[in-house]
């Protein structure tokens, strides 16, 4: 197949929607495919994969760039001419080349990765929270297919107005993330660094801002026998080392091998923010033989089965947190449980079975655009913006 993948996001901003986009690349590789990559101005490489990368104008905000609309988008496409368009994330440069495919009669796969409503919520921007909504739902209806990583995920797009919504997960690098990494000798001089006294490590990966809510792990302060453990940067590093303390570890952004040794010299895994459409950190974890302890909320509803491979709490909820921990941290024998279930429930979520199942999806939005079709409106502020299909 052709495919033009559209992001709005990639290297070297890495975080779920560039690390799903590096993966899908990778197996349209192996596949034999052939792709073209169009994402925001940020130093991305010149090419990746074996595939081109063009980059478009963008804008910074909160350290994370924005692309803009460019008339590049459509050029790209009408000379690449393309299959279907791969459209990750879609915000600004995503939704106009949404637009550019239906002008040019190609099918368009939105994939849904920020709940963005819930984010104008955390950041106490309710009066924004309607039109995020309805700038989401005019976006993917233009679209011919939405995959969405979750059940919760699909039941708030269907709340919003958003037709055709399937699933479609995420997939985790089982080999790179492997318990087999907890005894080799970097990550027990890593365990030996952060736990000199055989302290039970708890910890949180992924990207530090206010929506991942990671404060709330300040309520696991005091603990005896715990320290707790911090993986990642962003807007929130200044807030949370103070709120967190001295006795936290900050160990800043890591990838590759270095990410894989962080989570093996774990004990437990803790992911306390409740706006996840996902949760690829808790896949890795699993991944890592680690049990796992995340919000009733969101995607980790449908990748944490309670009291099998962890527990879930009441969103922000720090006095449940705390218990699940302190169950946890005091029963070595039942981590090593939970570590093993969690495992086995990852291992065939490959990419590669992932990028499979994503091909037979680009293949019902090609004979979904075939079909006749309304035609696409939307004014801003209109309630009802999608005609029928």
């Amino acid at each position: 197949m052709r495919i033009a993948v559209i992001t709005e996001s990639f290297l070297p901003t890495v975080n779920g929607v560039t690390t799903s986009v590096c993966r899908i690349l990778e197996n349209f590789a192996s596949r034999g495919d052939d792709a073209i990559v169009m994402a925001p101005d940020a130093g991305s490489p010149a090419s990746y994969a074996g595939f081109p990368v063009r980059e478009a104008p963008a804008l910074a905000y909160r350290q994370f760039p924005v692309g803009l609309p460019t008339p590049a988008v459509q050029r790209t496409l009408d000379e690449f001419k393309p299959d279907v368009v791969h459209v990750a994330s879609p915000f600004l440069l995503g939704a106009q080349g949404i637009q550019a495919a239906r002008r040019l009669g190609i099918a368009s796969v939105a994939i849904y990765q920020t709940d963005i409503a819930g984010f104008a919520k955390m950041n106490r921007m309710a009066s924004a929270v309607g039109l995020t909504r309805r700038v989401v739902r005019a976006i993917h209806n233009a679209a011919d297919l939405t995959l969405a990583p979750s059940s919760s995920a699909i039941a708030e797009l269907e709340r919003s107005g958003v037709h055709d919504v399937r699933l479609w997960g995420r997939g985790v690098d089982t080999q790179g993330f492997h318990p087999r990494l907890r005894g080799e000798q970097p990550t027990q001089e890593l365990r030996a660094r952060l736990a000199p006294h055989g302290e039970t490590l708890v910890g949180y990966i992924g990207r530090l801002a206010p929506e991942k809510e990671v404060e709330l792990l300040a309520g696991l302060r005091g603990m005896r026998g715990v320290r707790l453990v911090v993986v990642g940067d962003g807007p929130s590093m200044p807030r949370l080392r103070a709120r967190l303390g001295e006795e936290t570890a900050f160990l800043g952004r890591l990838g590759g091998a270095e990410l894989a040794r962080a989570y093996a010299a774990l004990d437990v895994f803790v992911h306390p923010g409740r706006h996840e459409t996902f949760g690829q950190t808790v896949q890795e974890a699993h991944a890592s033989g680690l049990p796992v302890i995340a919000p009733r909320a969101g995607g980790p509803v449908d990748l944490v089965t309670p009291g099998t491979d962890g527990f879930l709490f009441e969103p922000g909820d720090a006095v449940q947190l705390r218990a699940a921990v302190a169950t946890l941290a005091s029963d070595t024998a039942l981590r090593a449980r939970m570590g093993e279930a969690g495992r086995r429930r990852v291992l065939r979520k490959t990419w590669a079975a992932l990028t499979e199942e994503l091909i037979a999806h680009y293949g019902a939005a090609m004979t979904s655009r075939r079909l006749p079709r309304a035609p696409y409106r939307w004014r801003a502020g209109s309630r009802s913006t999608v005609s029928a299909r």
